[in-house]
């Protein structure tokens, strides 16, 4: 079987993905960092503050993120020792914990969100047309669903 390789214009998106999606992020860890949050503290911070009393069951949050358990754990210990998240063991099952987001947490993550925001949008929203973006938000559906698939 030959091998399909990627013809220049698929190299040039593929390595301009590549590039971009790793300038990115630094980019926006940089600005997350005035903050004392990487990308993880502020995407946990963010999901615990759009759940339903601030807080999601920990294997939920774990999926939600992308994580392991273990993952998880990690990531937690952080935002734990800052009193950004608490930890709070389910009265009805005792093997169910939660993570929920303190006042502490939510004020910061008040804090953030608007610079965080602007980032987002001057590194990457504004410089896209409104085609443009429908046709990313496509394509990383259909990148995410066939992963999800596997």
């Amino acid at each position: 079987m030959a091998t399909n390789w990627l013809s220049p214009q698929e190299m040039a998106a593929w390595r301009s993905y590549i590039e971009a999606s790793t300038d990115l992020m630094k980019a926006i860890e940089k600005d997350l960092a005035q903050f004392g949050l990487d990308r993880g503290d502020y995407q946990l911070l963010a999901m615990l503050s759009e759940s339903e009393d601030q807080q999601m069951r920990m294997c939920d949050l774990a999926d939600s993120l992308r994580l392991t358990r273990s993952g998880l754990t990690r990531r937690m210990e952080g935002v734990l020792k800052k009193k950004l998240v608490t930890r709070i063991q389910s009265t009805e099952d005792g093997r169910v914990a939660f993570a929920q987001l303190t006042p502490k947490g939510f004020d910061l993550l008040k804090t953030a969100a608007p610079h965080h925001l602007e980032s987002v949008r001057s590194l990457m929203i504004d410089l896209l047309s409104p085609a443009e973006i429908k046709a990313f938000a496509s394509g990383f559906n259909k990148i995410a669903n066939n992963l999800a698939a596997e």
